[in-house]
């Protein structure tokens, strides 16, 4: 079916199905759910509508089912909005409902969220994708946001794919997901979409403080431990200050058993992750609001959550969760974010700034043992080392961004927003590869200094960005915008050591336009239909090679697409059921790419590809206290060229890390049993299909096609009891022990050729204590 016809004939059945719908709802006395209801968390919300209750200790509900809703505000446009009057497909997961299903980590709500994920093996080392938009190279496709601050790397120097901010989500107001390019007001590197964290602002009406405790006994592994508290203090009328902290120790669950003469060891991937937040509100006027905030979180681990699998079938081997260590690895992760946010009323529009430091510094060890061993003649499959190899790597982002706005107030007839934005980031990535005494930490003296090098690096930005909404009447509305950016990058490598580069430097300059238009009909305040058509960009950037190299490869351009999507929102009047459908056409060109020309290795632009598909969220409230909730994506994304021989892509090959097919099921109920005491009972499953892994001429040498990810299911349960200022939660995560793959690495790096392939953890059952007033 071709692209125009799917969007059509998908939106023509939802439209009229919807509007039949409404016109027979109930109009007498009914729940008042929502999409997805707080005070019974299910997942992520559609259409715009939730209830503003606290799920857990201290909790303040009028029990199951008797909350009243409220809309859900988002701010995807950059100003706030019902979530059914946003033309184009958002997925909002309220902060209540995150904690009530224990989701604090990627991992753990990506089954929310149609159309997204991942593909990670180590707490913080993740590379998110949504819609298809990935062909595994070294700069992100979707940009992260933790309110007005954008955080990571805009660049391809610093491995930004892999380096999404994975911010704990305790005490956040929310997560919106927006899916397709967000170039017009998100800028570069939101090809794919969003993921955006929405803090908890302080609240000068009233003191609060709670806590939660937790502990997990995970499948085969060590016990995991967690605490979290926030209070928020009122210090006048016009100031008040929130502050919240967090503490995670994860179990690991993975052994080393002395494959190929590796250690012997047990449960060797166990992780940490902690820090807080700080945010202080000033309103000294009604006109003016100044927000300060601080965030610290440190993501610390042992070793990758990575197994040894079968080359051709990816099954696990050697009968349970196993990996070679040869050095021990770790990874440890430390977000530094600074924010200054202020709000002027003048009137006849805000002025909004937003002044922004943050950092992003990761150190780790990786055990390069087989692969370099093999290479030097320190290792085979037979007799095992004779020596061990390790990488140690520093990556460091430092980023200021400084964006001011100034938009239209509320209006009937047109509303615009206007902006500039300013950004420069230093990148540095300081390698080096030691050879150690066989077993030991020790440095060897059987070989010199093998390497020790830099790459460093200079992003600088410079961008301005209009949008408008212009109101035809009631029902029909037209956004449009665009924005104009400029970046001028440089970057220079060199070091010392038998491996190491000589010293080099390069320079780049771009200059790219984005826009988006999308129209939008409202048949009435609880259903509508929008089109949307939008054009994202990843920024190109500089090669370092030597002075003789081509000047065709001295640097590479940034990749675009063209994103063209139709959608319905809708939900009944009386909110029983809502549903949230998408079906999009992107076309994706001048895809960036690791390429071999002449003798050089370099990043490169290579062909096209596409990505057909449809998402849908649909919720359903059939009696009071009872939710069900549905989503999922069907996603065609392929190659339409071949890439670089180096690389292994083939024209029609799908998109690595994204199935054909994902859905997952949410249901919850609760009642009131006395008092204000509730009580709720609910469960997940999520179905994620077979998935292509990164391109590779291996896998096409040994098996004639990509390395194929097997399907898995995951299935989870929770329940609990809320006393009002007190609340007890029991759950289980992966009840039936489901080894779902994630990730395909280690070609070359692991004994008698096997891979490694992340993981997903086993089953998992916890407890929570919560208590708060």
């Amino acid at each position: 079916m071709k692209a125009s016809r799917l969007l059509a004939s998908v939106s023509g059945v939802v439209i009229m199905g919807l509007l039949a719908g409404t016109a027979a709802a109930q109009t007498g006395p009914v729940a008042p759910a929502s999409v997805t209801s707080d005070a019974v968390p299910t997942g992520p919300q559609t259409t715009g509508t939730t209830q503003g209750t606290q799920a857990g200790g201290g909790a303040s509900t009028n029990g199951a089912g008797n909350s009243y809703a409220e809309d859900v505000v988002v701010t995807a446009q950059k100003r706030e909005q019902v979530l059914i009057d946003v033309p184009q497909s958002v997925t909002v997961i309220g902060g209540e409902a995150l904690e009530r299903q224990q989701a604090f980590s990627f991992q753990d709500y990506a089954k929310l969220v149609p159309g997204l994920q991942l593909a990670q093996s180590n707490p913080g080392e993740a590379r998110i994708v949504l819609r298809g938009i990935n062909t595994g190279g070294v700069a992100a496709t979707v940009a992260t946001y933790v309110d007005e601050t954008p955080f990571g790397s805009s660049s391809g120097q610093v491995n930004s794919a892999i380096l999404a901010g994975e911010f704990d989500t305790f005490d956040v107001a929310r997560v919106e997901v927006l899916r397709g390019p967000q170039g017009t007001l998100y800028g570069a590197s939101s090809l794919g979409g969003v993921l955006k964290f929405v803090t908890t602002a302080p609240s000068s009406s009233s003191v609060e403080a709670r806590g939660r405790a937790s502990i997990e006994a995970v499948d085969g592994g060590d016990l995991s431990y967690m605490g979290s508290a926030v209070v928020n203090l009122p210090l006048s009328s016009t100031l008040a200050v929130r502050a919240s902290g967090f503490y995670r120790d994860y179990g690991g669950y993975i052994d080393s058993v002395g494959t190929g003469g590796s250690d012997v060891a047990r449960n060797i991937n166990g992780s940490k992750s902690y820090g807080g937040r700080v945010s202080a509100l000033f309103k000294p006027i009604d006109a003016l609001s100044i927000r300060l905030t601080a965030i610290l979180q440190n993501l610390n681990t042992d070793a990758a959550s990575y197994v040894a699998s079968d080359p051709v079938t990816l099954k696990t081997l050697y009968g349970g969760l196993t990996q070679s260590q040869y050095v021990p690895e770790y990874t440890n992760i430390a977000y530094r974010l600074y924010n200054g946010a202020a709000d002027l009323d003048l009137g006849f529009a805000t002025l909004t700034s937003s002044t922004s430091y943050s950092t992003s510094k990761e150190s780790l060890r990786d055990d390069l043992t087989v692969q370099y061993g093999a290479l030097l003649g320190l290792y085979d499959d037979a007799t095992g080392p004779a020596a061990d190899l390790g990488l140690i790597q520093h990556t460091d982002v430092e980023r200021f961004t400084q964006e001011v706005r100034l938009a239209s107030p509320a209006s009937d007839t047109f509303e615009w927003l206007l902006g500039g934005y300013y950004n420069h980031e230093k990148g540095a990535i300081l390698q080096r590869i030691d050879v150690y005494d066989q077993g030991t930490l020790t440095l060897s003296t059987l070989l010199p200094q093998l390497a020790d090098i830099f790459t460093r690096s200079r992003y600088e930005e410079i961008a301005g960005f209009a949008n408008g909404t212009l109101h035809l009447g009631p029902k029909f509305d037209l956004t449009a915008g665009g924005r104009y950016s400029h970046n001028d990058q440089d970057a220079n490598q060199g070091g010392s050591g038998l491996l190491a580069p000589p010293t080099l430097s390069s320079a780049s300059k771009e200059n790219v336009f984005t826009w988006q238009v999308a129209p939008k009909f409202k048949f009435n305040e609880r259903a509508a239909l929008y089109a949307r058509a939008a054009k994202g960009f990843r920024p190109g950037g500089p090669n370092i090679v030597p002075p003789n190299a081509p000047t065709d490869v001295r640097t590479y351009r940034s990749d675009s697409l063209v994103s063209y999507e139709v959608g319905v929102k809708a939900e009944t009047p009386g909110r029983q059921f809502a549903i949230d459908i998408a079906a999009f056409h992107i076309a994706w060109k001048d895809i960036q790419l690791f390429a071999q020309i002449g003798d050089f290795g370099v990043n490169a632009n290579g062909g096209k590809a596409k990505s057909d598909g449809v998402e849908f969220t649909a919720t359903m409230r059939p009696t009071r206290g009872y939710t069900v909730s549905v989503n999922g994506a069907y996603t065609d994304a392929k190659l339409r060229d071949d890439t670089d021989p180096l690389i292994g892509g083939r024209d029609g090959d799908r998109l690595p890390f994204t199935p054909k097919y994902a859905v997952s099921v949410n249901e919850d109920y609760q009642w009131r049993i006395a008092g204000k005491t509730d009580v709720y009972v609910g469960g997940s499953l999520r179905f994620v299909g077979e998935q292509t892994g990164p391109y590779s001429p291996t896998a096409i040498a040994l098996t004639g096609r990509q390395y194929r990810i097997p399907s898995y299911a995951v299935v989870d349960l929770r329940a609990g009891v809320d006393f009002g200022k007190f609340s007890i939660e029991a759950y289980a995560k992966n009840l039936t022990n489901s080894v779902g793959k994630t990730s395909v690495t280690g070609e070359g790096n692991v004994p008698f050729g096997a891979l490694q392939t992340g993981v997903i953890r086993p089953r998992v059952i916890g407890l929570t204590l919560g208590a708060g007033f």
